[in-house]
């Protein structure tokens, strides 16, 4: 039986970091509590900010996504337009 993996709101990650910083627990203790794996709060610490706003390394991670994202699609549009051309080319008359 194949694992799913779970998905956490941008709210639930905020309170989670913001509860590993303010509680006097460890990391391990408080992801415990939480029921996730302490790898993955590890993870959201360096995404969020102890106050929960994101962190500029997530900031940047963000546009890159967007920006790879409309690459993708730039290139998709690019290799329509050379086919669609290929049919059209003019000969010198």
């Amino acid at each position: 039986m194949a694992d799913t993996r779970r998905r956490y709101d941008e709210e639930f990650k905020r309170r989670a970091v913001r509860l590993s910083y303010s509680s006097e627990r460890t990391i391990a203790e408080t992801a415990e509590s939480l029921g996730i794996h302490r790898s993955l709060l590890t993870r959201w610490r360096r995404e969020y900010t102890p106050s929960g706003e994101v962190t500029q390394l997530r900031g940047e991670q963000e546009v890159n996504q967007r920006l790879r994202m409309r690459i993708a699609e730039l290139e998709e549009e690019n290799d329509i337009l050379k086919k669609a051309s290929a049919g059209w080319q003019v000969t010198p008359g």
